[in-house]
């Protein structure tokens, strides 16, 4: 009797953990067509104090949690789509990142701040704080413009932007952005005077340019006061070869350059300045990378083919290449812009590649011996294609830091 009864027991018990998982089963279910409901955001690696967030950006991962997300169709954070892995999906968490780009300057007013998810049961919609990071400024199309010309700006979360201020404290009165916050044009106000760095105030935020607008720091050449053209290139000021120049500067013409070409000692593309700073001597150890050789550069004739070269020393030994027609095939400009090349873009001369294409500088001091050393450019057609004509104008050349 005894054992009749344990048997009977343990298929009860059995029956009871059937019904139990069947319940669960039809529970889950409908749980499935239940709308889902948030209640909370939380970051997606907890921070050592309390994870729980008052307000997220783009790109950022988080948690939304809450219950019935386990049939989540779509997500969207201020109507633009997410994406997700479903594999993250549970029924009150779903792991999610935020997408990096959200057009913060055209999102719809009915849309700001608001996260939504839909899913097989139905949505719903949470009000929550979306911001973009503070605006971060890259570069200036032209650092040299004169009032009443219009540069662009480049850099990052440049949205919703409340002024633009130049150096003196002048706000523009013309500016443009690009819905996906990168660039903004903007027209040099009339009366800047000075120079300095450029602010941009967002209702994100501010930034503050790291390189100088119409600043001397770290001039070698400018062609008036600072430095001397020895020999080489014509100087000239004429306003109506290179329009919006300051002052003097210098310009290659030629008509032909042809292929496999080094005759740039023949008066007409060189430039070549007496030694000058470089850099403070605290600074030669610094990696290369945190400074750049700029110049402001005008090419009024397609450039396809050949490089500009720029070295420090006679002897050659790491050379930076100016080479913008690969990335802009027929590169010419419509005015002054400014060029970048950062010293960790000298390299050493390769056997098989040729000059400035061999192994980079690590430091300062690979490139420049002591501070002071002098600024040699020359344009060369180092490849089997004939250039039809080299018309460009170089001004401004100085050394600065960028990082």
């Amino acid at each position: 009797m005894l054992h009749y009864t344990e048997k009977s027991s343990h298929r009860l018990l059995i029956w009871l953990l059937l019904l139990l998982a069947f319940t669960q089963t039809a529970c889950d279910k409908d749980d499935e067509n239940e709308p889902p409901t948030i209640t909370t955001i939380r970051a997606y690696l907890a921070s050592p104090a309390d994870s729980v967030l008052s307000r997220v950006g783009p790109g950022a991962w988080i948690v939304i949690q809450g219950s019935g997300f386990k049939s989540t169709k779509q997500v969207f954070f201020d109507g633009i789509q997410a994406t997700f892995n479903p594999a993250l999906l549970a029924d009150r968490n779903l792991v999610v990142q935020i997408p990096e780009g959200i057009p913060f300057a055209t999102v719809p007013t009915d849309q700001m701040n608001s996260i939504r998810v839909v899913t097989e049961g139905g949505e719903t919609t949470f009000q929550f704080p979306i911001q973009a990071p503070p605006p971060v400024i890259t570069a200036a199309s032209n650092e040299f413009a004169y009032p009443g010309e219009t540069i662009t700006l480049s850099g990052t979360y440049l949205y919703l932007i409340d002024k633009i201020t130049f150096p003196g404290n002048v706000n523009a009165t013309e500016f443009t952005a690009t819905d996906d916050g990168t660039t903004v044009r903007v027209k040099v106000p009339a009366n800047v005077r000075q120079g300095g760095s450029i602010m941009v105030k967002t209702q994100f935020g501010t930034a503050i340019s790291p390189f100088g607008f119409n600043s001397p720091t770290g001039m070698l050449l400018n062609f008036d006061d600072v430095g001397s053209n020895l020999w080489g290139s014509t100087v000239t000021n004429s306003t109506t070869l290179y329009p919006g120049g300051h002052g003097n500067y210098a310009s290659m013409v030629q008509d032909l350059v042809p292929a496999n070409n080094w005759d740039w000692f023949n008066g007409k593309r060189a430039i070549n300045s007496p030694p000058g700073e470089w850099v403070p001597a605290s600074e030669l150890g610094q990696p290369a990378g945190n400074y750049a050789l700029k110049f402001e550069i005008f090419v009024k004739e397609p450039w396809s083919t050949g490089a500009l070269l720029v070295t420090p020393s006679d002897a050659w030994v790491y050379i930076a290449r100016y080479e913008p027609w690969k990335t802009t095939p027929n590169f010419k400009t419509t005015g002054w812009m400014t060029v970048t090349l950062p010293l960790s873009t000298f390299k050493l001369k390769d056997p098989t590649l040729g000059d400035g294409n061999g192994k980079a500088a690590v430091t300062v001091r690979d490139i420049i011996g002591s501070t002071d050393e002098f600024v040699r450019m020359m344009f060369v057609n180092d490849t089997a294609t004939p250039l039809a004509k080299l018309d460009l104008a170089i001004d401004n050349i100085r050394v600065v830091k960028i990082k």
